[in-house]
């Protein structure tokens, strides 16, 4: 019972880290909350229900490469959401006082979910292929391959970003932003590229997340993205808001949380849970796991 929680919160936990990586990263370069993150995590899921169905009903090829092209289309298309999103609702408000920023990523929020609900209707979509019931079943515990396939794919996107920031050109750009803008502006830093990078690839993170998650549970609807962004948010914050294996750790943990919390509690009560324990912790080390108590400047 308690390994198959575990694993259940594996799988969760994994989608959290994902989204929440998306979190972190905008805050670490702009010390913004992208509240309307999780609106991108819904359309990627969206996305992954109409492409899925499409190459379904066309036969265009097996069910694999069917997923692998929706995951590949989504991923781009929300990669445009991303950057179009960054040049139109922030870009402008750079300069703003903080809480400008804030109120338009909230009206870009609630304006996506309206129009995913106007567009695709209220009520649930059904993810167009079901992949079975394979499963590794020992004694009493069973994964199954969307869950081994869930993990893996996180697992990889998380080590493969950690590599990008520290390893690459563009990647200690970012850092470099991210720790001073008109110093990296000096020495020849595209910023303003950067910070586009920065949305893209949050948004790529989050569509994959989203298609994963639809061919998991088969369900999707318009308020996901508010539930899961929360989540990934907490999880931001809980493992250290601006650092990235922070949002991976935090991830992790509050999916275990929750699960367990699930199984050995109620499952009514998953969400406190998780909620009390945060502010636990918080109030133990305000600044998360691998945050850092940055001394207030008077």
């Amino acid at each position: 019972m308690l390994l198959q929680q575990l694993i259940n919160g594996l799988t969760l936990g994994s989608v959290y880290a994902i989204i929440a990586l998306g979190y972190t990263m905008v805050y670490g370069i702009l010390e913004l909350i992208n509240f309307a993150h999780g609106e991108v995590y819904m359309l990627g899921a969206y996305l992954g229900i109409i492409l899925m169905g499409f190459f379904t009903a066309t036969g265009v090829a097996g069910p694999g490469m069917s997923l692998a092209l929706t995951v590949v289309f989504s991923a781009m298309f929300c990669a445009m959401y991303g950057f179009a999103m960054e040049k139109v609702a922030y870009k402008p408000l750079r300069n703003a006082p903080r809480l400008s920023p804030l109120i338009s990523a909230i009206g870009i929020s609630i304006f996506l979910q309206n129009f995913v609900m106007l567009t695709q209707g209220a009520t649930d979509k059904v993810f167009p292929y079901q992949f079975g019931e394979t499963a590794l079943i020992i004694s009493d515990v069973r994964m199954t391959a969307t869950q081994v396939l869930i993990i893996a794919v996180s697992m990889l996107m998380m080590i493969s970003l950690r590599l990008f920031v520290s390893r690459t050109r563009i990647g200690k750009a970012m850092r470099a932003t991210s720790q001073d803008k008109t110093m990296a502006t000096l020495v020849g830093i595209d910023v303003d590229m950067i910070i586009s990078v920065t949305f893209v690839i949050g948004a790529v993170m989050a569509a994959i997340a989203g298609v994963m998650v639809a061919a998991y549970y088969g369900l999707v609807n318009y308020t996901i993205g508010y539930i899961a962004g929360i989540k990934a948010f907490t999880a931001a914050v809980l493992g250290g808001i601006g650092s990235i294996r922070g949002a991976m750790l935090g991830g992790i943990v509050l999916g275990l949380m929750e699960s367990l919390g699930a199984a050995y509690i109620s499952s009514e009560y998953k969400d406190a849970i998780a909620f009390v324990v945060l502010i636990l912790i918080l109030l133990v080390k305000p600044a998360g796991i691998f945050g850092r108590d940055i001394p207030e400047k008077v």
